[in-house]
């Protein structure tokens, strides 16, 4: 994540990562609220994403953080809001999507270990969130609670355009070409993601395999060289 005042009472935030801290990286709540609380009054605050989600608490905290902000919110779906980074979107006060970016909606997803009762426990507990993710797109959208609800249980992956015919956003842009080091980590446990999003995940992790295979065949060679040296 990357927050930077722009000046002029604007401020930049880039979500291009997993939401959610974690061993591998991810955008914290707890961050954002800190990072633009530093900020001090703004009057616009521009927020860029390009994730596939993550854990619901922290989009649902980065949301209200955003919408409890006095400044104007002005989103830009840059490449893909999917899962709970389409909820961080819905605090736009102006909602952009680029011609060529994706959103997904989806119901929550959760695992219990245990007895009868503590499992019970975690199914109404995703009953709740979704009641509250409904709510959340529907304070956006126009189309009513029961066709949200029918959305996410297919997981639909919208386009541009049928964001904007279904009231998710407000604007369509121009298209962006989104650099590479995106990564997304989740699309392998969405049962409907494309397949064009799934082949450039597959070959940048080949690329960054194939990379990594390389840089430790030149740390052998530098180390074989510094054993020979000794010898």
């Amino acid at each position: 994540m990357k927050i930077q005042n722009k000046g002029n009472g604007k401020a930049e935030i880039l979500i291009y990562e997993e939401i959610g801290e974690g061993w591998f990286g991810g955008i914290g709540a707890k961050r954002v609220a800190e990072d633009v609380k530093a900020l001090g009054t703004l009057d616009e605050i521009n927020v860029r994403i390009n994730s596939d989600g993550g854990q619901v608490f922290d989009g649902f905290a980065i949301y209200n953080t955003l919408v409890r902000n006095s400044a104007r919110i002005v989103v830009d779906v840059d490449g893909l809001a999917a899962s709970i980074a389409s909820i961080i979107a819905m605090a736009g006060d102006e909602i952009n999507m680029a011609a060529n970016a994706s959103m997904m909606i989806h119901d929550p997803w959760g695992f219990a270990a245990g007895t009868a009762e503590e499992m019970r426990k975690t199914a109404e507990l995703m009953d709740q969130l979704r009641s509250q993710l409904v709510d959340t797109y529907n304070a956006q959208a126009n189309i009513d609670a029961e066709k949200i609800s029918e959305l996410m249980s297919e997981e639909t992956w919208m386009t541009a355009d049928q964001a904007l015919e279904w009231g998710f956003i407000h604007n369509v842009t121009n298209e962006l070409q989104i650099a590479a080091s995106a990564n997304y980590k989740l699309l392998n446990r969405f049962k409907n993601a494309p397949e064009t999003l799934l082949n450039n995940e597959n070959m940048l992790q080949s690329e960054a395999t194939e990379q990594a295979k390389q840089d430790a065949s030149v740390q052998l060679s530098k180390m074989s060289a510094k054993t020979r040296s000794y010898k």
